[in-house]
């Protein structure tokens, strides 16, 4: 998640639902974290939007702790749009 918290900063990670999906529907991203504790709506359209573009979702802490990860209040989704970073989340996750 510290991958993540340097994306923010950096500026090629999209915080929240909405801007995750405008970021799938605009083919920016190249994976998404959803929180593990997010609702299953939220789940249901993120993950139908990545998976139909192909695209990874990884499943995170909780919306509390991947919140304070990116010095934000709790948070549902997150999207990474630099490749780069994200190769590097998914390898750690692996």
């Amino acid at each position: 998640m510290r991958l993540l918290g340097l994306g923010v900063r950096a500026g090629t990670v999209v915080v929240g639902v909405a801007g995750v999906r405008a970021g799938l529907q605009r083919d920016k991203l190249a994976c998404v974290v959803l929180a593990s504790d997010a609702s299953q709506r939220t789940v249901d359209k993120v993950r139908r939007l990545a998976e139909a573009r192909k695209i990874p979702v990884l499943r995170g802490p909780s919306a509390e702790q991947l919140g304070l990860e990116l010095g934000r209040p709790p948070v549902q989704a997150a999207g990474v749009a630099d490749r780069a970073l994200a190769n590097g989340m998914r390898s750690v996750e692996e």
